[in-house]
């Protein structure tokens, strides 16, 4: 072994080490990996970002774009109102989803259609009267099975095509994934429902419509000699935020609710809700020399009770708080669920300036089934929490869209604008078509799609680089680079040779499930991508040193990569499911593992006929 040998093989282990703790954001942990191959003099520095470059990458961040646009015409919105069915057979409904879902993947982005089909799934569950979780994980599970069928179905897809052409073969067709990929995904998704969906662990969900708000609203009467008498809301926020509490409306006149804009004076005789904790309330009302007027949660020691209140009006005394104050306002209650690249993740929400910029409020969290409503905004967010939030419907709107969030609800509807959705309709298919013939590179015939999208504003300029997850093409331009030092310094030859001699004892069909398996393995616990790009080299190794069809292997990678059903963080898509169906992390692998041995069952034999050892 030399020296750049073990360079890189430590590089590397330490690298999937940091990707599996998942500490550091994977993009964060594959730019230490190239800089310290630069720093190593494993890549010369004027190659360093050669990767960025690569077709794959470009190729990547154009089905982003377009996915992106697809969503945005409402066509696939009518589409998925129109299949799916909402009663009758629960395994004839799950099926219908989850079949739209793993066809809408092939396509679009993995975790775009997931989250264009969360609101129906919800929807669905209710109807049918079955937990969110057992609908929730198997459409996430068809989605990731969809992605394998083509091309750009997923990123691992297109790494697994990029490494054929550097190695002079030339890169994968459209549809050269189809074969194995399809049978693969119509075997999954039969398994997932009719059987697999039962498997599911059925977990107490915390939505909104169960959330006792009550416990944590308070009205409080601002009397003359009150301190927060002539001070505006941004004021008394402050003065309230050591306690974690916040004010979510002012009662005018006894019935009259205004959206609590932080620029609101507030007056003798208003009337100020307040969410705090029972144990702080006491505090909070002491400070700003408050009254409590009863009803919405407390008393002035701080002692939760549920009374009536003399300053509510008289329909509302039978309904929750949170439903009284609603029924005085435009406030609406909703649930969004923090998307992986939502810029939310790993910040407290006290630096969103929801009052300020929003005027919408947060009551509560959810992370794996677990409610909290303690130290909200101080709480660091992670992908996949569920957060309760209070406003008009158009801000939470807007605060969803900006900051990466997917309301876990029936929305409305959009109505499809007929015209642009026929235009990028046929502006994809003449893309697919363009790579699918050889016409055209899948670089630049998906390129041209996206200057189509730009110039019809299908896609608005403003939005077309905020649809591109930046950490996805981070990850792909660096790991390209890694990835390559793995084979020029003859580490992957290395590698597989150990696999060859210790594991399969020279016999290619046990090496093929060995890289199958690996793969899937690996998938489980770090990104897909990253996966595909390091078992790229020792599946291409392994192939010459057997001197067998590479093709096979470099498919088992594709198929590999795209099995990350046993554990919430091998894909984004379980990531997403996390909290609303209110999962723990053991829970995916008592569907995942039977999903994933059906995936050897098929998958080693279709590779065996499609592309022959």
């Amino acid at each position: 072994m030399t020296v750049d040998q073990l360079l890189i093989l430590i590089i590397l282990s330490v690298t999937i080490t940091l990707f599996i703790w998942g500490r550091w954001r994977h993009d964060m942990v594959a730019i230490a990996a190239l800089l310290t191959c630069v720093f190593t003099g494993l890549i010369p520095p004027e190659n360093a970002f050669i990767g960025f470059g690569h077709p794959a990458v470009v190729t990547v961040a154009c089905v982003l774009i377009l996915s992106r646009g697809l969503q945005n015409t409402g066509a696939m919105d009518a589409l998925a109102q129109r299949v799916v069915r909402k009663s009758g057979s629960i395994s004839v409904s799950i099926l219908l989803l989850i079949g739209l879902g793993a066809f809408l993947s092939s396509f679009m982005n993995n975790v775009g259609a997931l989250a264009l089909l969360m609101p129906v799934a919800v929807d669905m569950a209710e109807k049918q009267k079955v937990a969110l979780g057992r609908v929730l994980m198997p459409l996430s599970f068809a989605t990731i099975l969809g992605g394998m069928t083509t091309l750009i179905g997923t990123p691992p897809n297109l790494v697994v095509s990029g490494f054929r052409a550097d190695s002079g073969a030339g890169s994968y067709g459209m549809f050269d994934f189809t074969p194995v990929g399809l049978a693969v995904a119509i075997a999954g998704v039969l398994f997932i429902a009719f059987v697999g969906w039962r498997l599911v662990p059925t977990r107490n969900r915390t939505g909104a419509s169960s959330f006792e708000t009550g416990t944590y609203l308070t009205e409080a009467l601002v009397e003359e000699k009150s301190v927060a008498a002539g001070k505006n809301l941004r004021e008394i926020s402050k003065m309230l935020g050591t306690e974690d509490a916040q004010v979510v409306g002012v009662v005018h006149n006894d019935a009259r609710v205004s959206p609590a804009t932080p620029w609101h004076k507030v007056n003798s005789g208003d009337i100020l809700v307040i969410e705090a904790e029972p144990e702080s309330l006491a505090t909070c009302l002491s400070n700003l020399s408050l009254k409590t007027v009863g009803a919405l949660g407390a008393d002035s020691s701080g002692k939760a009770r549920q009374s009536g209140s003399n300053n509510t009006e008289s329909d509302s005394q039978n309904k929750t708080p949170i439903k009284a104050l609603a029924d005085r306002t435009e406030m609406q209650l909703r649930e969004l669920v923090v998307m992986p690249d939502s810029p939310l993740v790993g910040r407290p929400m006290r630096f969103s300036r929801l009052a300020a910029r929003y005027q919408i409020h947060l009551l509560a969290l959810s992370r794996q089934g677990r409610r909290s409503v303690r130290r909200l905004r101080s709480t660091p967010l992670l992908a996949g929490d569920a957060l309760l939030m209070m406003g008009a419907d158009e801000n939470l709107n807007s605060f969803a869209r900006e900051k990466g969030c997917v309301p876990l609800a029936s929305r409305d509807i959009s109505i499809p604008n007929k015209e642009k959705a026929a235009i990028a309709l046929l502006a994809m298919v003449l893309g697919v078509a363009g790579a699918a013939f050889g016409l055209l590179p899948a670089a630049i015939s998906f390129a041209t799609c996206v200057l189509a999208f730009m110039a019809l504003k299908i896609v608005p300029l403003r939005n077309v680089y905020d649809s591109i997850d930046g950490s996805v093409v981070v990850l792909l331009g660096t790991l390209i680079a890694v990835a390559d030092v793995m084979e020029s310094t003859g580490a992957a030859d290395l590698v597989a040779q150990v696999l060859l001699d210790v594991l399969a004892q020279g016999s290619a069909v046990l090496a093929l499930g060995l890289i199958l398996v690996v793969t899937m393995t690996l998938s489980d616990f770090m990104n897909n991508v990253a996966t595909a790009a390091v078992m790229c080299s020792i599946a291409m190794s392994t192939a010459e040193q057997l001197a067998v069809n590479p093709d096979s292997f470099l498919m088992a990678v594709a198929i590999g990569a795209s099995c990350a059903f046993l554990t919430p963080v091998g894909h984004q898509n379980n990531t997403l499911i996390l909290g609303p169906g209110g999962f723990e992390f053991g829970d995916y692998w008592k569907m995942g593992l039977p999903l994933e041995l059906l995936v050897l069952v098929v998958s080693i034999p279709m590779l065996l006929w499609v592309w022959p050892l």
